[in-house]
């Protein structure tokens, strides 16, 4: 009879099986593809019927505009200082409750200046206040 001993035996494998996992990853990747067609249908929904409308052209928000020397324009026309600015803004506010003003402010201006602006505007009870950029 043939009895085999421990130092008879072969030495254990060290290396991982790696088809298994593989065998896996294909099977999960089959399900992603199909099942991912099946998740973007849309849902068909009827929606309802309206009266197209025309913006509300009464309500043009407000231009602030400072140049790269501190000058300030209000709708394109020239403002001495910011009290003649408040008090433009509060006049504008007691008409609009719901004024809109937007800035455009040069990109060589001093922050500082822009800062001063602001609380301008926020000391003439404005709100609703937005920076205009440019696109690069």
């Amino acid at each position: 009879m043939g009895f085999r001993t421990q130092s008879d035996t072969e030495d254990a494998v060290s290396e991982i099986n790696v088809t298994p996992l593989v065998d896996v990853m294909l099977v999960l990747v089959i399900i992603l593809l199909v099942t991912a067609p099946l998740l973007t249908q849309s849902v068909n929904v009827a929606l309802p019927k309206t009266a197209s409308t025309t913006p509300d052209t009464e309500q043009q928000p407000m231009q602030l505009g400072i140049d790269e020397h501190g000058a300030i324009t209000l709708n394109k026309n020239p403002i001495a200082n910011l009290d003649a600015l408040e008090l433009s803004l509060q006049n504008a506010l007691s008409l609009n409750p719901d004024q809109v003003v937007h800035v455009y402010a040069d990109h060589q201006i001093n922050y500082g200046k822009v800062a001063e602006l602001m609380a301008a505007v926020q000391h003439a009870g404005i709100s609703k206040l937005a920076f205009v950029t440019l696109e690069q």
